[in-house]
């Protein structure tokens, strides 16, 4: 069986097509889980900080675990679209290396402190900002949209502020509102520019 070949003219249109379909797809009741996660991690690092400081109890830094749950329930709910893409497995593809990479740095904490005696989850929040900017960004180099790539980037002062005020041994005490800011910038605008495009 002959392949028909593509003209230019016609691969820049199937390829136009594919990131517009991705694009639906990512829409809000249909898979946007910028604004999904964005938003639950927003809310989560303000009412940690609120509990934390009206109880002064760091206990309540172990809620930050319930975004891998948030994670695992976003996954199994949400809607498939009917035709995937390339670029809806390349999106997906970047989004479960980052995955990857949240659990591998847990572990990696978890398994290091122990043996050293102590365990500290303090870098993890600056390193989840910072995974969270990386898979934004990439989502938005696969689908060419501007604002999606390079508002992430900005939001990264956020996480090396956090890093350089652990290197001079400052408190964290307001990193969580830090953390629900960087949220914000990095996924729910991005998620609202989407939405725009996509309805237009």
């Amino acid at each position: 069986m002959e392949e028909k070949k593509l003209t230019d003219q016609e691969s820049l249109e199937l390829i136009s097509q594919m990131i517009r379909s991705t694009r639906e797809n990512m829409e809000v009741g249909r898979g946007n889980l910028f604004l999904y996660f964005g938003y639950f991690s927003a809310f989560l690092g303000i009412a940690i900080y609120i509990l934390t400081a009206l109880t002064s109890n760091g206990v309540w830094g172990f809620g930050w675990f319930l975004m891998f749950a948030f994670w695992g329930l976003l996954y199994y709910f949400s809607k498939k679209p009917a035709v995937v893409t390339y670029t809806d497995r390349a999106i997906r593809t970047v989004w479960k290396v980052i995955g990857y990479m949240f659990i591998i740095s847990c572990l990696s904490i978890v398994l290091i402190g122990w043996f050293a005696g102590q365990i500290n989850f303090s870098v993890m929040m600056p390193l989840s900002l910072i995974y969270m900017g990386m898979g934004t960004s990439m989502t938005g180099v696969i689908i060419r949209n501007k604002t999606t790539v390079y508002l992430p980037l900005l939001a990264m002062v956020i996480p090396f502020y956090m890093f350089v005020m652990m290197q001079n041994g400052n408190p964290h005490c307001w990193w969580e509102l830090l953390f629900s800011l960087a949220a914000i910038i990095i996924m729910v605008i991005p998620g609202h520019v989407l939405n725009a495009k996509s309805r237009s």
